[in-house]
């Protein structure tokens, strides 16, 4: 994202209804849960009704039933980058089985890493840790972020283009790391985090680009500038991405799982030929996907949130809608499709000060993340 504070197959266009009034279907109203200051994501742990909170300064807390616990769940701030920006503890996820917590964070060097803990009862084993993915990052800007355990059980890590301006520079590929298999800057990448061979993680055999030559096997997708939230559809399996721009454009990315998994398997997103659905340096690659969405900063936005489609139980009119939003306008959006390649868009009437995140329960309900004011339940108006 930018201004976090922390801030920074072949698809057409689909055509956008834009609706910026909310409707009585999409109106949404938001009810405040915790006020830590500063979080930056949230996960739920398998098999509980526990949600756990990061902060960026390096400090997970757990929440359940309102109340946030006594101390940390792991307190990570010794480790973490304290310099603000766009760096900090920025990704959480547990795994499928909750046994393992990870954690994406930038280190003290700025470096991006992804741990490994055990979970012990309701807290991490801080003498478990282990490291699992660490790549040095030129610049202090477009670090990603994002974990999930994808449909198929195996995790996904949303890496920036490392960072700098329009994807170029010191420590940019010749034509953009985004555009580059040579690198894992600008991408998702695609592991299993069981360590084997002395080898931290290992590569799926079916990732695509694992016979080609000069590529990096860890690699998913490609194309992106700073993936800031992806998500997986608990119920089919699509894949959606909330990718920052650079001076213009924010979009959303939706591709569609075959058979609930594989979505997004070696597609191309643009970055840096193009910014949103616009030529940025060049024109679009011949394979590109282009977004769903885009909103231009002549509306007030600047930085996109990503966020999930709605599973939950207590807004029935609006299961299957995707919930996102911006950094800086903090207006709650949904996107709707007709299922004939086409969306709309809807302002729920809601909005948040400086989010930073979406959170999805085991129970498919939605919360906001405020980095000015701690975390929200999205509930029906």
């Amino acid at each position: 994202m930018r201004r976090f504070a922390v801030a920074g197959a072949v698809a057409l266009l689909l055509v956008v209804t834009a609706s910026p009034e909310a409707s009585a279907a999409s109106a949404v109203r938001l009810t405040k849960v915790d006020g830590t200051e500063n979080v930056t994501a949230m996960a739920p742990r398998p098999g509980t009704r526990t949600l756990y909170v990061i902060t960026q300064g390096g400090e997970v807390w757990s929440l359940r039933n309102g109340k946030r616990s006594s101390s940390p769940v792991i307190d990570l701030t010794s480790e973490v980058s304290q310099d603000g920006g766009e760096r900090g503890l920025l990704g959480i996820v547990f795994s499928p089985d909750g046994k393992k917590l990870y954690l994406d964070y930038t280190d003290r060097a700025g470096n991006d890493r992804v741990d490994e803990l055990t979970m012990r009862g309701a807290t991490a084993d801080p003498d478990s840790r282990r490291h699992v993915l660490e790549v040095d990052d030129p610049q202090p800007n477009h670090n990603g972020g994002q974990l999930a355990f994808g449909p198929d059980g195996y995790l996904y890590i949303a890496m920036g283009d490392g960072g700098g301006e329009g994807d170029t520079g010191f420590g940019h590929a010749p034509g953009g790391n985004g555009q580059s298999l040579a690198t894992l800057f600008g991408k998702v990448l695609r592991i299993d985090p069981t360590p084997s061979g002395g080898a931290a993680y290992t590569v799926p055999p079916d990732n695509p680009f694992v016979h080609t030559d000069g590529a990096r096997p860890e690699i998913w997708a490609y194309g992106l500038r700073n993936p800031w939230r992806f998500s997986f559809d608990r119920a089919n399996g699509d894949l959606w991405i909330g990718d920052v721009g650079q001076d213009e454009y924010e979009e959303i990315d939706h591709v569609a799982a075959t058979a609930g998994r594989d979505a997004g398997k070696g597609l191309n997103f643009g970055w840096n030929r193009v910014e949103g659905d616009h030529p940025y340096q060049g024109s679009a690659p011949a394979n590109a996907v282009a977004p769903v969405y885009e909103i231009s900063h002549d509306t007030g936005a600047c930085a996109v949130i990503g966020g999930f489609v709605y599973r939950g139980r207590a807004m029935p009119g609006l299961v299957g809608t995707y919930f996102f939003t911006d950094n800086c306008d903090g207006t709650i959006r949904t996107l709707t499709s007709d299922g004939h390649g086409s969306v709309t868009a809807r302002d729920t009437g809601a909005e948040v000060a400086s989010p930073s995140s979406f959170g999805q329960a085991n129970n498919g309900e939605l919360y906001v993340l405020s980095l000015a004011d701690g975390v929200y339940r999205v509930g029906k108006s």
